[in-house]
């Protein structure tokens, strides 16, 4: 069974996203809400229906991504997320605060705990590492 979101159909939260391009589609619309979000006032400009099929979208997300994306545990918080991926794209600090398009003091910021994601770098680690939002909401 399936909803119309964003005129697209989406699985209905009795069931799960069983194929990559239902994933992509539900992936399509959680990046809609994230841009409305970033271009307001934050989560706070999503209405509340709005802010209820993010959360339910982010839930079919992980379910679908820890089947067939399965990460491995020490990456299971956001800086060990980022770190994998610095290590990956063998980046340094100040390439990521490049790539991210911050400065390279909040990356530091960052992995150490001292700062707490906002949602311009949430949309850049989703967008340029390909850290999966949902993750990212969880996480941050």
């Amino acid at each position: 069974m399936f909803l119309k979101c964003n005129g697209q159909n989406i699985p209905n939260m009795e069931t799960r996203i069983t194929t990559e391009t239902e994933y992509r589609q539900v992936q399509a619309d959680v990046e809609t809400y994230l841009q409305k979000a970033t271009r307001g006032s934050g989560f706070a400009s999503l209405s509340e229906t709005e802010d209820r099929e993010l959360l339910r979208l982010s839930h079919l997300m992980k379910a679908y991504e820890e089947e067939h994306f399965p990460m491995p545990t020490q990456h299971k918080t956001l800086k060990g997320m980022i770190e994998l991926k610095m290590f990956e794209r063998n980046l340094k600090q100040k390439d990521l605060a490049e790539l991210l398009e911050i400065e390279a003091p909040r990356v530091s910021e960052l992995l150490r705990g001292k700062r707490r994601v906002s949602i311009d770098v949430a949309r850049q680690l989703y967008r340029k590492l390909g850290i999966p939002a949902d993750f990212i909401l969880e996480h941050a």
